[in-house]
């Protein structure tokens, strides 16, 4: 029997999610989406100091927004008592063992192995203590950590975006499973997790590789099926810069409170590092079908926001009034209507910028006047019959006629009065909902 392709997320609480971590997520969600499969929301938050409820929040509220809709929900937290049972597993088939450094201690072999030129793995002196040294260290007050043995064998894999992969058995030392204090800590909560929810593919970061070599000798000795690896280049700042969820870089909360659209963000993480260009698709279901591991390369990927406002403001402005109605409902413009949209949205980058042009045509503004004899003049000609697109052709041209004037000498002191700004959308458009009274008010220098 064949598996349903199951992916999953698996962040950990400790801040907001930025690009990279979404990134990660949008793979999985596109692949198990695109495989008819489940994808799965776990929540890695056995580090019960720096994981917090409101992170949690914030991470499924970005998920959510994203559209990126997950089939299960899981927490870590709320499965102690599996890693407990599947750690006894292991410690009675004699795969883990007590080890008693401190972390100083530990530091310091490090130390001086490198400073012999030789890797700082961990030499497994633990494993030659006697149960009387044992009981000697934890009488002096010692907890024991406890680490995986590992195998004598190279670890090797497939990887579905860099081929085969290969560590010799001395790259790594053997894992520590489980803390002092008793916490189990990712390398071993993982693969529990992925097996215990039938998890078939793992889409991650290449900085897990290490991480996969030591798991796929886990998965061997819990007897669990392996799942297949594929891990993607990096996603790093505009100048190489490593990305931070405790710093907030670019974080998908921000992103959001500053009105970028969901499928600009999915649009361009779907197309950063991808051999085939999908920077702006209509819907994320053009997004599934476009997505495949194979166009993912393997150089590092670079994050840059104005790339983003690129895409966002050609989604904006190729946004039908329909799809825009409800969005800019949720920013409380209920008055809205399609004659405004068609005639402001060319000149918007964001949804919120539609708040400008709102006030431009209905609210109060400021107007700017250069000559105020000119723009008193021409209010006086402004026609008294009912406004449409032909009105400014109609008006501009009798203010020709009266003044002399062509060209900017003429239209801009006019949009500088009625608008209070030096360009956007088109006057012909704009002055039938500004309308008379307001009109005139601002070329006569009134707030209005």
């Amino acid at each position: 029997m064949v598996n349903r392709v199951t992916t999953r997320f698996a962040p950990s609480p400790t801040g907001h999610l930025h690009v990279g971590n979404i990134r990660t997520a949008l793979f999985n969600w596109l692949f198990s989406r695109r495989h008819n499969g489940c994808f799965i929301l776990r929540l890695d938050d056995t580090d019960a100091e720096r994981s917090k409820r409101e992170f949690e929040t914030t991470i499924m509220e970005d998920l959510n927004w994203l559209g990126l809709t997950y089939d299960n929900h899981h927490r870590q937290s709320a499965r102690l008592s599996r890693y407990q049972e599947m750690f006894n597993k292991l410690k009675n088939d004699k795969r883990v063992y007590p080890c008693y450094e401190t972390a100083e201690e530990l530091a310091l072999m490090r130390q001086k192995l490198r400073a012999a030129g030789k890797p700082p793995i961990y030499n497994r002196s633990a494993l030659n203590l006697s149960q009387p040294e044992r009981q000697k260290l934890e009488m002096q007050g010692r907890s024991p950590h406890w680490r995986f043995l590992l195998s004598e064998t190279d670890i090797s894999w497939k990887d579905s975006i860099r081929g085969e992969v290969r560590f010799p058995r001395n790259s790594f030392s053997d894992p520590v499973l489980l803390r002092a204090d008793g916490m189990p800590l990712y390398t071993f909560t993982s693969v529990i997790d992925d097996a215990d929810l039938n998890v078939t593919h793992v889409i991650r970061g290449e900085d897990h590789v290490a991480n996969t070599a030591v798991q796929l000798e886990l998965f061997a000795a819990i007897s669990a099926s392996k799942p297949s690896f594929a891990h993607h280049a990096l996603l790093t700042g505009p100048n190489g810069e490593a990305l931070s969820k405790r710093l907030g870089t670019s974080s998908i909360k921000d992103l959001r409170d500053q009105g970028f659209q969901p499928l600009a963000l999915t649009s361009m993480l779907a197309t950063l590092g991808s051999s085939q260009d999908t920077s702006l698709l209509s819907n994320l279901s053009e997004l599934i079908t476009a997505f495949s591991l194979d166009n993912l390369g393997r150089a590092p990927v670079q994050f840059d926001v104005t790339t983003l406002e690129r895409i966002n403001t050609r989604l904006i402005q190729e946004m039908p009034f329909s799809k825009a109605q409800p969005l800019l409902q949720e920013l409380n413009l209920n008055a809205v209507d399609e004659e405004f949209w068609l005639a402001i949205r060319a000149n918007i980058n964001t949804l919120t910028d539609t708040t400008i042009w709102w006030d431009v045509c209905y609210g109060s503004i400021e107007p700017l006047i250069e000559e105020s004899l000119f723009t008193a003049s021409a209010a006086r000609l402004l026609p008294n019959d009912r406004w449409n697109s032909t009105t400014w052709k109609t008006w501009t041209k009798a203010v020709s006629n009266a003044t002399g004037r062509k060209g900017q000498a003429l239209f801009q002191p006019l949009r500088l009065a009625l608008t209070g700004r030096d360009q956007g959308p088109e006057m012909k458009n704009l002055l039938p909902l500004i309308e008379p009274k307001r009109a005139r008010a601002r070329l006569h220098g009134h707030t209005a």
